[in-house]
């Protein structure tokens, strides 16, 4: 079998809340969601998620392939944009290929894809994250408790804003989720929101009050040495990676000490997570992967030795999606059909209602003016 063309579709994801984190909030929540549908001569379509707008120019690199090498192909990728690099919207297109081509691999196999990378399990542990930080305090309790409705035990919330109201929230989740253990596990993100100085006195007032299991990307991506820093400061762990584009950038992190939660974005793909996490491996490192609509990465967490929880969103499904999985029993219960698990009705895609979403003046990826310089939190009162 031989891969012989691409088609892309836009497809809608209606979280039915606002969803965000403290850079912005998508208020309507209405989210795009990228489709790369990856053509074979055999008749089969690989699926792919993700933005890939550079896909004229990765194309050649897998064109005419057996899509059953996918590393071998992955590194292909890699190599074609040797001279202008990989990062950003490269590597989104490299990694869209790449969950396309493993689920062409998994699918010419007859198999789901979580049985194909070695998994002897289909249940994948998870924990809880709304992209909550829109939610006024009422929403986001009622919201929570939907998770522990599922049997979650750990729940990360988004802040870095107001201190008193990210510790008045991370005391509310716990007690939401004590319905299922003595001991919830509760996880803070500010989207590198914070300086160094900064996340250690916060983190320090923090861990008064709460036993906080990990804190997320703290400070800028890259720096490694501000994470260090905070790493040896506080007791909690430090949680990073999700927006590192290659295996490469990592490297600066584990020499310096610096992350004791290796993440890696779900968007990323197949190839660049299943290497992340063997990095993370040989180090004595755990590794979480963050998430993406339909959750396709919970294959390959599924098969690995250190994978301690992938971030689940929300129990729904883009529009014309149907993914064989269960949001249950505080993970993911991965199906049995071949592949991804993912089927796409074209039609019902086509009809979806278009929206601003992801690319909004002022939503969450966008970084706002004064990120990472507020000395102390934002305590303003609206005015009386």
């Amino acid at each position: 079998m031989k891969i012989t063309g691409y088609r892309s579709l836009t497809a809608f994801h209606d979280w039915q809340r606002p969803v965000g984190d403290v850079n912005g909030i998508v208020e309507s929540g209405i989210t795009e969601v990228p489709v790369l549908l990856v053509e074979t001569d055999g008749g089969l379509t690989g699926i792919g998620l993700g933005s890939h707008r550079e896909i004229d120019r990765l194309f050649p690199a897998v064109e005419g392939a057996d899509p059953r090498g996918v590393a071998t192909l992955y590194d292909a990728m890699l190599s074609h944009v040797f001279k202008s690099g990989h990062a950003g919207a490269t590597f989104g297109t490299i990694a869209a290929i790449d969950m396309a081509l493993w689920d062409l691999k998994a699918k010419m196999a007859d198999e789901p894809l979580w049985r194909t990378l070695g998994a002897g399990d289909r249940f994948v542990p998870g924990y809880a994250s709304g992209l909550c930080y829109g939610l006024d305090d009422e929403a986001f309790a009622a919201h929570y408790t939907l998770w522990a409705e599922r049997g979650f035990t750990a729940a990360k919330i988004k802040g870095g804003r107001d201190l008193d109201r990210d510790i008045a929230r991370l005391e509310t989740v716990r007690g939401i989720l004590s319905r299922n253990t003595t001991r919830p596990a509760v996880m803070l993100d500010v989207n590198e929101a914070w300086n160094t100085k900064q996340a250690i006195r916060h983190l320090a007032e923090i861990e008064k009050r709460v036993d906080l299991t990990w804190i997320e990307e703290p400070v800028r991506r890259w720096d490694a040495a501000g994470h260090a820093q905070i790493a040896r400061a506080a007791r909690t762990a430090v949680a990073t990676g999700e927006n590192l584009t290659g295996l490469e950038q990592y490297g600066p992190l584990f020499d310096a000490q610096a992350v004791d939660i290796v993440q890696a974005g779900s968007v990323w793909g197949i190839t660049h997570f299943n290497r992340v996490a063997m990095a993370a491996h040989v180090r004595g490192l755990p590794v979480s992967p963050v998430a993406y609509n339909a959750n396709p990465v919970a294959h390959a967490a599924a098969a690995l030795p250190n994978m301690i929880g992938i971030e689940v969103q929300d129990f729904g499904f883009p529009t014309g999606f149907t993914v064989d999985q269960q949001i249950a029993e505080g993970g993911i219960i991965l199906g049995d059909t071949p592949g991804l698990g993912i089927s796409i009705d074209e039609a019902a895609v086509a009809q979806s209602v278009t929206a601003i979403g992801w690319g909004e003046r002022g939503g969450p990826h966008r970084r706002p003016a004064g990120a990472g310089l507020r000395l102390v939190p934002d305590t303003r009162r609206a005015a009386e």
